[in-house]
């Protein structure tokens, strides 16, 4: 299981300033959601990046300007072999069920890319 600890990475601390209760209620929303999706796959994963204060996200090589990791709506897993990705791909009536949408695997080499809100395309896979 996946806890707000994991999720935060010890940044609620180094940056408490910048979440706001709403990027709080965000990440509780955030963690359920990507545990249950890992409760269906069968499988836990690490987190690779939680929350990103703007100072992180700026420093993160290919971070979105507007990454939705910003206002804790993203989560990126852990996902070396692909298997997440590929199950995700095969289970898009779970995501929909869950109420997430899977950054395309093409673009996530490594990990597994999650969110909570729909993308501008809307696709539940979704190309950044």
């Amino acid at each position: 299981m996946i806890s707000l600890s994991d999720y935060y990475m010890g940044r609620d601390r180094r940056f408490p300033d910048e979440l706001t209760d709403e990027k709080r209620s965000n990440a509780e929303e955030m963690v359920d959601k990507a545990n249950e999706l890992l409760t269906r796959f069968g499988e836990t994963r690490k987190v690779n990046s939680g929350w990103r204060p703007a100072s992180i996200n700026n420093a993160t090589v290919g971070a979105a300007k507007k990454s939705k990791h910003m206002t804790c709506e993203a989560i990126d897993l852990e996902d070396k072999d692909g298997s997440l990705d590929a199950w995700c791909l095969e289970n898009l009536d779970v995501l929909q069920e869950i109420g997430l949408w899977l950054e395309s695997p093409d673009a996530t080499p490594n990990w597994c890319h999650i969110q909570i809100v729909p993308p501008r395309s809307g696709n539940r896979v979704f190309k950044p």
